[in-house]
């Protein structure tokens, strides 16, 4: 059965959002984090090797793979036929709409204001990524959003660390969180897993 965007989204506490810097990295990084209890991977573009990287964590057993940083309307059908599941975008336009609905990839796009959400929301969105969450308002901001606007979920990214998670989490409208915390460039460029693997087993936890 194919999971919707919501799904997909309830059946993680926490989403890592992911850069490969070493496509080498990407099949361990995966399994790091699926054996901690992180089945939802979001992996960017900013580096050379996002798409690659999907199309290898794609096949890792447990993992559901999304694509982060959309901002091509051109990537969206490179990143499906390379695996991912859903994709992510920093921000809406028209061309992003459009290309979200030719691919047939669900996408999670970035609002910030509340005029931004009532714009993507009359585009047919209802799950949105809070982004910047904490210099959009945070917690705050959700919450007073949550009023007039009852029927969108969030994924609040962007500054939002273990120790704040639980915060987030805990507002009505919120369904996950995306963090950088899970996947620390030092503990990559070492093949610490086993850290990371520690790192999402907290990360599961939380609610």
């Amino acid at each position: 059965m194919t999971m919707t965007l919501l799904d997909i989204m309830r059946s993680a506490s926490v989403i890592p959002v992911i850069a490969i810097d070493d496509p080498e990295h990407a099949v361990p990084l995966a399994k790091a984090l699926v054996a901690g209890g992180i089945r939802v991977l979001e992996v960017t573009l900013r580096t050379a090797h996002g798409l690659g990287a999907i199309r290898a964590m794609a096949q890792v057993e447990g993992a559901i793979v999304g694509v982060g940083t959309l901002t091509q309307p051109d990537e969206f059908a490179a990143a499906r036929d390379a695996g991912a599941v859903f994709g992510v975008s920093p921000g809406l336009t028209p061309a992003l709409i459009e290309a979200a609905r030719k691919s047939g990839l669900p996408l999670l796009p970035g609002v910030m204001t509340p005029s931004e959400v009532m714009a993507a929301r009359e585009a047919g969105f209802r799950q949105l990524k809070l982004f910047p969450a904490v210099p959009a308002g945070g917690v705050g901001m959700l919450n007073a959003i949550g009023g007039p606007l009852p029927d969108v979920t969030f994924c609040p990214t962007g500054g939002i660390s273990i120790d704040t998670a639980p915060q987030f989490l805990a507002c009505k409208n919120v369904a996950c969180v995306g963090g950088s915390w899970l996947t620390p460039k030092e503990a990559i460029l070492a093949g610490d897993w086993a850290r990371i693997t520690e790192l999402a087993r907290a990360a599961s936890a939380l609610r």
